[in-house]
Parts: structure tokens; sequence; C-alpha cells
């Protein structure tokens, strides 16, 4: 028989669910939730006598006050606007126009070749922004005219550029991994480290999709007239691809050779695109002052679900909420890892209707100990729910990346044309769940290697 604490977990949680559907800003649904059922724990404790709350006074306002501040003194933290600038700059520089001209031209004269040079350039995009709107968007504008006056099929193209656009939120640096780190307190440059082959692995997945599908199916005819492969096409490809090489290179690289902590490296990205922008003469006020107010907006919008989530997270652990779930899940009569499974599974269906920040601050902070505890290393965990989330941004009703898509997709695609493109790279990234969750070593081995890392998972 459920105790009282138990129903007042399980009330909180519905009434955040029940609040998300009314349109409020989740900022405010995380917040008012914690605040309401502050008050009642407190009222629960003092006036009632309910013994089985860990809420006895009112001290509980002023932990929030201390959380919150915590939050925004974190140096961790800093790395997120970092970043955000970084590939918001990176957007504007007039980098991405220059490798889509050479990427057409190279790979265009083969069947898929267009939906082909997508995928790369996005992989590309992934580990030198981080940004999912501003490769979707970016990467529509470039490609899907392009692709449609070739006769592509509507669905493939829709589904090769919002697929290729959200491999910026696993492949570092990415500002879903920095935010993970803080929450669990582990290290971001591992966490980073982790994902990196991951990450690459999904896009390798995209690619042979591209290929297998262009090639037994329609949905990509072969274009014609196209001028043939010449050294200089090659050399002008291989210096276009050459600025964001050096990006991810100065990065991840500072990173990986201990030159600069992840926040630093933050720092050095967000330079180094400007000197981008300022090198292809895309750089004035204009610019500058456009991507400091997107940065700025950003930044404000996740570190306001950041604190709403604090608050509710707060509330929800004093009222017992994190005994609640482990007993729950040790309840699951599936063994290790059916336990992983069924943890994934809830992230997969939440994805349909939460953001991957709302999951990341509330789910993986209360499942993580339960992971720690069965035996698992929580780097391949992280990751492995990592690569989950990623299918939130293109599970409708709230996938982000389809809404970007038909904000700038040309006329004759459709809403529901994006939906049925998107249903295969879903089926793709849940591939690539499986893999990662079947050969841990994908994420282990990396991070083994430059940090010392542990170990393959317990598998019971």
């Amino acid at each position: 028989m459920l105790e009282t604490y138990e129903f007042i977990v399980i009330a909180m949680l519905l009434t955040f669910i029940a609040l998300l559907f009314t349109g409020f800003p989740v900022a405010w649904v995380l917040a008012g939730t914690a605040i309401l059922y502050s008050i009642i724990g407190v009222f629960g404790s003092e006036v009632l006598g309910w013994d089985t709350f860990f809420l006895t006074d009112f001290r509980i306002w002023g932990i929030f006050v201390q959380r919150i501040y915590a939050q925004m003194s974190n140096w961790i933290l800093v790395a997120l606007p970092m970043f955000v600038f970084m590939g918001l700059m990176l957007e504007r520089s007039g980098v991405t126009e220059k490798l889509m001209t050479n990427f057409v031209q190279l790979f265009g004269r083969f069947r898929g070749g267009l939906a082909l040079a997508v995928g790369l350039i996005g992989i590309l995009l992934a580990a030198s922004t981080g940004i999912v709107g501003a490769s979707v968007v970016l990467l529509a504008m470039l490609s899907m005219p392009v692709m449609m006056e070739h006769r592509y099929g509507k669905g493939f193209a829709s589904g090769v550029v919002a697929s290729a656009g959200t491999l910026g939120i696993l492949i570092p640096p990415s500002i879903m991994l920095i935010i993970m780190a803080d929450q669990l307190s582990m290290s971001v440059g591992e966490l980073f480290f982790g994902a990196l082959v991951p990450g690459l692995l999904l896009g390798l997945i995209y690619v042979l999709f591209v290929l297998v599908a262009a090639r037994f199916s329609g949905v990509a005819p072969k274009p014609g007239n196209l001028q043939p492969i010449t050294g200089r096409l090659i050399f002008d490809t291989l210096l276009a691809v050459l600025p964001p090489f050096l990006l991810i290179l100065a990065v991840l690289g500072s990173i990986f050779f201990g030159i600069a902590t992840p926040t630093e490296a933050s720092g050095l990205g967000a330079f180094g695109a400007t000197l981008l922008a300022l090198a292809n003469r895309k750089l004035d006020f204009a610019t500058l002052k456009d991507v400091c107010l997107k940065t700025t907006t950003t930044t404000a919008f996740i570190f306001g679900i950041f604190l709403g989530a604090t608050m509710f997270a707060v509330v929800l652990r004093q009222l017992g909420g994190d005994e609640f779930i482990s007993h729950s899940l040790r309840s699951i009569p599936f063994g290790p890892n059916g336990i992983v499974l069924v943890i994934l599974g809830i992230a997969f269906v939440a994805g349909f209707f939460l953001d991957w920040l709302e999951i990341s601050l509330i789910i993986l902070p209360l499942v993580a100990p339960v992971i720690t505890e069965l035996g698992f290393p929580l780097i391949w965990f992280v990751v492995l729910f990592a690569v989950t989330l990623q299918t939130s941004f293109l599970t409708p009703p709230v996938g982000f990346s389809l809404f970007y898509l038909k904000g700038v997709a040309p006329p004759e695609v459709t809403t529901l044309d994006i939906y049925r493109g998107v249903v295969p790279f879903v089926l793709c990234q849940v591939l690539a769940v499986a893999l990662v969750f079947e050969f841990p070593q994908i994420v282990l081995w990396l991070p083994s290697v430059m940090f010392g890392a542990s170990a393959t998972p317990v598998a019971n």
C-alpha cells in the first residue's frame, strides 16, 4: 500500500504533466508546481502532522534561494552562452554556404549525392556549433530548394535535413552534454569524449541509410548535365572544409590535450567563430548585435527552465521522490538491463511531449543514482540517455526540428511530408541506441584512453 508521501509525489508529477497542456511556459510550470507542493508539504507537516514528509518547516524556501544562487554562479555553465554564441556566429560566417556549394558540385553527380552532402555537412556543423535550430534552418534554406529542383522525394529530403541538423545536440561540443554533466557532477570532458564516437556512429548510420535509400528507391533521381570532377573542385572542397575543421580542432583539441577546460574551450570557440566571420567579411556591427541578442535570449530561456527545474527537483526530493523512484525502478522484475531499457523507454515516450531540456533536468537526476547502484558506469548510461533523447527533436508533436524545418521549407513541402520523412531516421536513432546499449565500449573506449575511465557495465 502506498504511503502518504508517495501519493503526494505521484500527485506532484501528474500536476506537472497536466499543467504542461495548458500552454504556460515550462519554466513557470516547473517553478509554480514546486511552490504549490512546498506549501502543501509544509502545511501537511506542521498543521496536519504528517510525519512522512521531509518538508518540516519553511526553510525549504531558503533552500530555493541557495540552489538558484549556486546555479547562477556555476563556472561550468559559463560554457553555455559561449557555445551558443559560437554556433550562431558560425551560422552567420558564410562557412556553411561555401561547404554546401562545393559539396553539391562534388557529390551531386551521384544518386543521392545531394542528401549525402547534407548529411556530411550536418556532421561538420554538429561538431562546430551544437545549436540544433541554427543547423536545421541553415541546412533547409541551403539544400531543400536544390533537392526539390532535382526531384528528390519531399519526405526523404525533409528527413535528411531534420536528422542531420539534430546531430549537434549529441556530437561535442553539445549544450545538452554540458547540462547533463552539471546535473550529475560529472566531468564535461569525459562526457564529450564518451559521446563523440556514438555521435559519429549515428551520423554514419544516417549516411548509410541515405545511400541505400537512394540506390534502391526512387526518392533521389540521378542528376544529369554536371561538369566532371576536377582537381580544382577537390581543392576548393578541401579548402571549404578546413575552417570548420580547424575550429573543431581548436575546441575539442584543446580539451583533448589538456590545454583548456571545456569552459575555457568554449570561449576559444566563440573567438574562433568570430574570426571566421571576420575573414569571410561577414562581421559587422549589425551581425554582432544580432548574434549577441540571440545568444542572450537563448541562454535566458535555458536558464529559466534550469531554475524552475531546480526548484521542482528540490521539492520532489524533499517529499521523498528519490526514494519513490528508486523503489519503483527496483521493483521492476526484469533485472538490471531491463531497468535500463524501461528508463530509456520512458525517456523516448516523454520525448513526444517534452523537450530534451526538461527530461534532462527532471528525469535524469532521479534515475542516475539507481543506475550507479546497479553497477553500470554512469558515463555509459548518460550517453545512452542522450542518444535516446535525440529522438525528441524528430518525434511529433513537440519535435522542434520539425517546427524549424517547416518554417523555412519550400511551400510544396507539407507537414505530413515532414512527419513521414523523419520516421526512418527515428528508426536509425533507435538502432544507434541498441548498438550503444549492446556494445558499451562504443562509449567507454575513448574516455578510457584519455582519462582512464573504467570498465564495461554489469550485464545481468
